[in-house]
């Protein structure tokens, strides 16, 4: 095993822990001996896509992508209340990978393109600043993600807040991914063997959330970057503890996760936002796996500024998004990959992110 990463784009590095898991992936046992590894973070799964490292693996081991894109596991019935409260003459701001992502009939992009007022944020300041220019107008900020971004956006609300900015709201759809890890690792019609974890998530949140998970269900973690070696580095890790029959949380991103993770953040986030049973796209309710507003901080919830409810979306049947993000399918083995979903015309919320399942292996899975 190498002990730390400096090089990780090393070539030699590579050959050198891809010899090591193909010695280790031999010496599995027998009831382990066709393994399954599921990475839970989109930026896995696009570089797993990109380098090719599911063609360096042997046989009897599985890279699966879990529910890693924030954006694709936002229920479609969320989509339909921003949709309607742009028809309404809100100002909605969103980052771009919400724009063109489709809820029940229709989706942000179109209804734009019908004269809606939703403008594309590339930092949560800048809804700040759209709605401090238009004092006049409601600016309600998507407010989605995982723990990476929820702290940013706590600080949106904290500056709206000393400003005394009185026109903007957010729409939260935060999810938590160790709630997310319980969930999958307790349906029966997966097989999950181990979990790649996620690295931004996991410089938020620590070690910590992963060892109460890993010592419930004594299931191999490792937390890895996203480079290629990292995740040639991750891998090998995970099957060092299937081979010595162990299970716990090895941190191989040392050089940014602390076990005690981003504090700063944490506070952010524990200072405005309680947990609830948020609904997950295509896997349903998970319980505590979302976070929400406190009362305390109402006139700044979307929900309780405009006395709506996001109710759940029907989303195209045909669409097995949700089975791609549990990880029960390939995106190719969706009718519609390819054919009448592609990212020009995405018909799910898995083609159409950065960080989308379907995506990566359109963009890089022959």
């Amino acid at each position: 095993m190498m002990k730390y990463i400096d090089d990780y784009k090393n070539p030699g590095a590579a050959r050198k822990i891809t010899e090591n898991i193909n010695t280790l992936a031999e010496k599995l046992p027998a009831a382990k001996r066709n393994f399954s590894i599921m990475e839970v973070c989109g930026s896995h799964t696009m570089a797993i896509a990109r380098y090719g490292i599911r063609e360096l693996l042997p046989e009897n081991i599985s890279l699966i992508s879990g529910p890693g894109c924030p954006v694709c596991v936002t229920d479609a019935g969320y989509i339909d209340t921003a949709v309607e409260l742009s028809r309404n003459g809100i100002t909605i701001a969103t980052f771009g990978d919400m724009i063109n992502v489709p809820g029940s009939d229709t989706s942000l992009g179109k209804c734009r393109s019908e004269g809606a007022d939703i403008h594309i944020c590339y930092s949560p300041l800048s809804a700040l600043e759209l709605a401090e220019k238009n004092p006049d107008r409601e600016v309600v900020f998507l407010a989605i993600g995982f723990e990476t971004t929820i702290a940013p956006l706590m600080a949106l609300l904290e500056t709206a807040k000393s400003k005394n900015i009185k026109n903007l709201s957010i729409m939260t759809a935060f999810k938590l991914v160790p709630p997310a890890l319980e969930a999958l690792t307790s349906d029966p019609e997966l097989k999950v063997d181990s979990f790649l974890c996620p690295a931004h998530v996991s410089a938020i949140i620590g070690e910590r959330p992963y060892q109460l998970f890993v010592k419930k269900h004594k299931i191999p973690c490792v937390i890895a970057s996203f480079e290629p070696l990292d995740i040639l580095y991750g891998i090998e890790g995970i099957l060092e503890q299937v081979v010595s029959n162990k299970a716990f949380v090895d941190n191989r991103y040392k050089r940014v996760v602390k076990q005690e993770g981003n504090t700063t953040a944490q506070h952010f986030m524990d200072k405005y936002l309680v947990p609830y049973d948020a609904s997950w796209r295509g896997i349903g309710i998970i319980p505590r796996s979302g976070l929400k507003l406190k009362n305390e901080f109402d006139e700044y919830n979307t929900e309780k500024r405009f006395n709506i409810e996001v109710k759940p979306g029907k989303p195209n049947p045909a669409c097995r998004c949700g089975d791609v993000l549990k990880g029960k399918i390939k995106p190719s083995e969706c009718p519609l990959f390819r054919r009448t979903c592609n990212p020009f015309h995405p018909v799910g919320p898995c083609m159409v992110s950065s960080e989308g399942s379907c995506a990566a292996f359109f963009k890089y899975v022959k």
